[in-house]
């Protein structure tokens, strides 16, 4: 009986602990659905055609080759050649191209697939889920912040160097102030000036951008075409053959020897197939900004078709421009005698042609314009997409009804853009803007891979209510589920050598969990090979067994997604040699990510944990998805209502 009055009286303390703990661990459970919920791919009614479909194919392409082939093509050539790889230099753009390429595939994929705005943060929405989402598109504002106003402060310079230094002067006599090391030494109104009038320009709308567009990238590529054929005509081969005598020459012939580079073993490889590999890691980031494209996918005539067309062009062009001026450079001087800061205008003053130095400035100007306005394109699309999704505030989704254009995202982004510009120092920023764009680069090739073998939403919907009575039997003779004396046999086949023909709600939830296993597997084996290369390949037994063995994982792993079935539905565009080049891309992105220094990942913690006061303090309630309580079930269908060319594939 005592037991019994025990057991009554403690009673209500066990219920009410027991409904708490219940409660708490609903709470989390229903947290963690809100951060992986998914977007699904239909497009929403009301958001369709808010954007003026007004850009064609080859618009699409000038923003691409305006956004990459930027001031670097004149700069960046003489810095790679002199110090790193010399005339290779032209396959360090080659091996840097591909690795580019990788990326730009899986983009022009997902261009087919989801042709909306939003780029990179919306792949990774329909893909990996909410948080994700917003944790890339966060990252991808702040890449296109300080690009923008870093090349805005470029421009600025530039031009004051053609005037003799005026601005700079004037500015730093009126605004002499003591300042902290991170701003400016002086405010550059300037670059302030500049960025506002390209904003005014954006705001007009997307047909007038990309004709600005259009003229200042066409006479960028008019300038280095000129400078490619001129590099030819007054170029000699022996500076591809040069030996140490000639060196030698050269030392004993000149009074300032301080500005030559190291001979190397001379040759056209003169710093071997290391100095390659580390001028194409550099020559990597030459070729960031097609990701521009993928943002027009509500501004696109035909999307579905003209995105990945125009990200593969204009990669292509790109690749065109850079290793052939950086064949003339090498052709013109010889590559230990390259000036590092201005190699044009000095290779042009070596052949005796002094003038065309000019021409070089012209282009310098026209290619930070093209690149400026390719940067701050794309800025507005993705903070209005976060913002038509309930990310970030409502307000910044506004579309002008004239202009058809998101004109609050662009008002905002561009002021942002300009204040920084205006008081910043940009330069130890730069790194960090290169986490963005790379983590970018990753989701939406984890992306790709995830998505090709996930089941057709509308085929599951068919199943379910058409087939619902043949559903049970189906399940039942699963090899997941089938009798115990299965075991892992059973388990390994259906792993290795799966029964059916098309993707299965097993089968997509197989690919999540071997492509997430993958990942850190590779961040794992870039952390190694970015860290600690030199007792890899030396063969310390710790080291080179880490990383073998790492290898060896990722191919058993990568062996069970290519076993999968993947999705039959027609695409404009496929990314080809599924797993394995999306697989490659992301090695490459997080081999680039892990070199970044410490500093750089203390400033990404700091931008993180502003963005995640915005999302856990508006974003997470305010989403559509909250209201809808979309499931985050796998899907690989297309948009394909109300887009102009869908009714073609």
């Amino acid at each position: 009986m005592d037991v019994l009055d025990g057991c009554v009286s403690c009673s209500p303390q066990s219920v009410a602990s027991s409904t708490m703990s219940k409660m708490l661990c609903q709470d989390v459970y229903q947290l963690g659905q809100k951060l992986i919920r998914r977007r699904p791919l239909e497009p929403r009614e009301e958001s369709e055609s808010r954007m003026a479909r007004c850009l064609n194919t080859l618009d699409l392409v000038a923003l691409g080759v305006g956004s990459t082939l930027g001031a670097g093509v004149y700069i960046l050539a003489g810095e790679v050649a002199k110090d790193k790889a010399g005339p290779a230099i032209v396959i360090c753009f080659l091996v840097a191209a591909l690795s580019s390429v990788l990326s730009g595939l899986c983009y022009a994929e997902f261009g087919a697939r989801v042709p909306c705005s939003g780029s990179a943060y919306l792949y990774s929405y329909v893909t990996v889920g909410q948080l994700c989402a917003f944790i890339t598109g966060w990252n991808l504002i702040l890449s296109y912040v300080i690009g923008t106003a870093s090349v805005a402060r470029a421009w600025s310079s530039a031009f004051d160097s053609l005037i003799g230094n005026y601005i700079s002067q004037v500015l730093r006599g009126t605004f002499s102030l003591h300042v902290p090391y991170f701003l400016a030494k002086y405010p550059d109104f300037f670059a302030l000036g500049l960025v506002l009038l390209l904003t005014g320009v954006l705001v007009l709308g997307a047909r007038e951008s990309a004709l600005v567009n259009k003229v200042f990238t066409g006479l960028n590529l008019l300038v280095l075409s000129f400078m490619i054929i001129s590099g030819f005509v007054k170029g000699d081969l022996h500076n591809w053959q040069l030996t140490e005598q000639d060196y030698k020459l050269v030392t004993s012939g000149s009074n300032d020897t301080s500005r030559l580079g190291p001979l190397g073993s001379g040759g056209f490889v003169p710093f071997g197939f290391n100095g390659i590999f580390q001028g194409a890691a550099t020559c990597f980031y030459a070729f960031v900004g097609f990701d521009a494209i993928a943002t027009t996918g509500e501004e696109a005539r035909n999307p579905q078709r003209s995105i990945p067309l125009s990200i593969v062009i204009s990669l292509c062009i790109c690749f065109l421009a850079y290793s052939g001026v950086s064949a003339a450079l090498t052709l013109m001087v010889p590559y230990y005698q390259i000036h590092p800061d201005s190699p044009l205008p000095h290779a042009f003053l070596h052949v005796g042609w002094a003038p065309a130095r000019y021409v070089v400035a012209v282009g310098t100007l026209c290619a930070l314009t093209s690149s400026l306005l390719g940067a701050m394109f794309p800025m507005p699309r993705v903070i209005y997409s976060m913002a038509d999704d309930g990310l970030l505030f409502r307000g910044l989704a506004r579309i002008h009804a004239r202009t058809r254009t998101p004109i609050m995202a662009t008002l905002a982004s561009g002021t942002l853009a300009g204040v920084m510009a205006l008081l910043f120092e940009l330069s130890d920023l730069v790194d960090l803007m290169s986490v963005g764009t790379l983590l970018a680069y990753s989701l939406v090739s984890f992306s790709v891979l995830v998505l090709r073998y996930q089941p057709d939403q509308n085929l599951s919907k068919i199943e379910k209510t058409e087939k619902g009575t043949e559903m049970k039997p189906i399940v039942e003779e699963s090899p997941l589920e089938s009798v115990p004396e299965a075991g892992t046999s059973k388990i390994l086949k259906s792993l290795c050598d799966p029964i059916n023909t098309i993707p299965t709600r097993k089968s997509g939830q197989i690919i999540y969990g071997c492509a997430s296993l993958l990942v850190l597997l590779l961040t794992v084996l870039s952390l190694i090979l970015a860290q600690w290369p030199s007792r890899v390949f030396s063969g310390d037994p710790v080291y080179t067994t880490a990383a073998v063995l790492l290898l060896l994982f990722v191919t058993g792993v990568t062996v069970i997604i290519w076993r999968q079935p993947q999705s039959p539905t027609p695409l404009h565009f496929k990314v080809p040699a599924l797993p394995v080049l999306p697989l490659m891309s992301i090695f490459v992105n997080v081999y680039l990510m892990m070199q970044m220094t410490s500093g750089t990942w203390a400033q990404f913690g700091v931008w993180m944990v502003i963005g995640f006061v915005i999302y856990f303090g508006y974003g997470i309630r305010h989403s559509l998805e909250e209201n809808n309580q979309q499931p985050p079930a796998s899907n690989s269908q297309t948009f394909d209502k109300n887009i102009p060319g869908a009714e073609s594939s």
